[in-house]
């Protein structure tokens, strides 16, 4: 983890909600398949914190073998390139003519100062939504309380209904917020595709004389 985020996480880890996570994990790890691997649970959180200008918020890592990585709808280099993440290639590409990525990876898009953060930060295999309701929902709304509070002229990208719900965290007279369906095919179509976020997140990065994010 970057230690521009100590502070914050110091104080969460300490909480007794945090506690009793991790409790819950170590047990999870030792007993099943826990994806993402434990070294790579907090990896988005390598993001400097001083450097974000965008936050993209998923749901739960995937949950089948060799894609969850740490980062929202990122996958490893040599993996297949998700369902989800190829209409968002197709939103880029439609959106503002072309995207930079030749792989899932989007480690390219963390290093630009984009937080890929998932609502949950893990799940057991092939489960999808298995650690809802564990506490990493309280760690998530923290994060984006902390952002809004600390960081000036974010741009918070929220897809689906986990991501929506978060809107209310987020003071809009500092920040942009999109929001639109999931990109999943199953509602994708439904208002995802069309949505303009990516040229809409630089426009408003441009605005603020922040650097563009190379899609």
């Amino acid at each position: 983890m970057h230690e521009s985020w100590k502070p914050f996480l110091k104080s969460e880890f300490e909480k007794p909600y945090f506690k009793e996570l991790s409790s819950f994990l170590h047990s999870a790890y030792e007993k099943e398949t826990i994806y993402p691997p434990k070294t790579h649970v907090f990896k988005a959180f390598q993001t400097d914190l001083n450097k974000v200008t965008v936050v993209i918020l998923g749901q739960d890592p995937y949950h089948t073998p060799g894609a969850a990585m740490g980062l929202a709808f990122s996958v490893p280099k040599n993996a297949p390139i998700p369902p989800s993440l190829i209409n968002i290639y197709k939103e880029i590409d439609n959106d503002i003519g072309h995207h930079e990525n030749q792989t899932g990876d989007l480690t390219t898009w963390q290093n630009q100062g984009v937080l890929l953060l998932n609502n949950v930060l893990t799940v057991e295999a092939h489960k999808a939504g298995s650690h809802r309701n564990k506490g990493w929902e309280v760690f998530t709304e923290a994060t984006i309380k902390y952002l809004n509070k600390t960081r000036p002229h974010l741009v918070f990208i929220l897809w689906g209904r986990d991501a929506r719900s978060k809107k209310s965290l987020i003071d809009q007279t500092r920040h942009l917020v999109l929001e639109s369906p999931h990109p999943s095919p199953l509602s994708a179509h439904s208002g995802f595709f069309g949505n303009h976020h990516f040229s809409q997140t630089n426009a408003f990065l441009e605005n603020h004389n922040l650097p563009k994010i190379n899609w």
